[in-house]
């Protein structure tokens, strides 16, 4: 009887180590500082662009920093809803990372990401249902850790402390 017992574990064991070697063989192999290096680049990229932007318009353009800092924002966002329905930056962040997804660009990309994806369920169910799945809880815990903030400021100015 306990042979029987045995064989059972050894087929388990050999079926965990084909298993094992089966996910050796498919797991994509990365180099972390080649990783970190290219999100650097294409982060870099984004902001370079960006501070171009804001360079232009107030320089060339004439406009006070604070119109600039919004007409820098919103063509950013443009261009990233642009990219991200062409469906070239979804290959950026394939490519770059964390670089493409820290900056505002990354917010961007997904909420049309996801506009997109369910557009064929209808505007109310599909896009207006589903538009801030991902940015949604970004929002949400923005808001909640920018109150609860504020909330210790006025407390401790109530208190002279700030």
């Amino acid at each position: 009887m306990t042979g029987n017992k045995q064989q059972p574990k050894t087929e388990r064991q050999k079926k965990e180590q084909e298993y094992r070697q089966h996910v050796e063989q498919v797991t994509p192999k990365y180099s972390l500082p080649y990783q970190m290096i290219k999100a650097f680049v294409l982060g870099g990229l984004i902001c370079v662009l960006g501070q171009a932007v804001l360079n232009t318009a107030t320089q060339k353009l004439g406009l006070d920093k604070e119109t600039a800092a919004a007409w820098c924002s919103m063509l950013l966002v443009l261009a990233s809803v642009l990219l991200t329905g062409f469906n070239i930056y979804p290959k950026l962040v394939e490519w770059g990372g964390a670089g493409a997804l820290v900056p505002i660009t990354g917010f961007a990309n997904s909420v049309a990401s996801a506009a997109i994806e369910y557009q064929k369920e209808g505007q109310v169910f599909g896009i207006g249902c589903k538009i801030f799945t991902i940015a949604g809880p970004v929002i949400l815990f923005g808001i909640v850790t920018s109150w609860g903030l504020g909330l210790l400021y006025w407390i401790g100015t109530l208190l002279s402390i700030a």
